[in-house]
């Protein structure tokens, strides 16, 4: 059942719903651009940006695996379940990107995260997806 809530909290953070897989060159400069924005945004030094990226990718791998596993055994998790789950991903993704980052790299890198559950990826503050239309609040 853990699988299943990793799995479906995969298809939350990836989009993987709602669209269909693409071509293996296009995920890869997608994710290559990705890395760069990152790597821009954080101020990374290039040591830094092979580590993030290393932990990144472990961590999408996980997911993935998770999400396989889910799918082959064809139980649903609850959101409540799923939320939890994709929290403490994101918990063993900081736990290993704090020795990496320096301490306003890795609050931008949270403040980043959150940007992206606000966007509707994942609503962190709701009991589900997020579906309101309002932009978020800027402080």
């Amino acid at each position: 059942m853990k699988a299943s809530i990793v799995a479906v909290a995969a298809l939350l953070c990836a989009g993987a719903a709602f669209a269909d897989p693409p071509a293996p060159a296009a995920a890869a400069s997608r994710e290559a651009q990705h890395m760069d924005n990152l790597a821009t945004l954080l101020d990374l030094t290039d040591a830094q940006k092979a580590q993030v990226q290393t932990v990144l990718q472990e961590e999408h791998a996980k997911m993935k695996e998770s999400f396989e596993q889910a799918k082959a055994s064809g139980t649903k998790p609850d959101w409540t379940q799923i939320k939890a789950l994709h929290q403490q991903i994101e918990q063993e993704t900081l736990q290993k990107l704090t020795p990496v980052l320096s301490a306003t790299q890795l609050k931008k890198f949270q403040i980043l995260q959150q940007s992206m559950h606000g966007h509707g990826h994942f609503n962190r503050g709701g009991g589900g997806p997020s579906t309101s239309s309002a932009p978020p609040a800027q402080s």
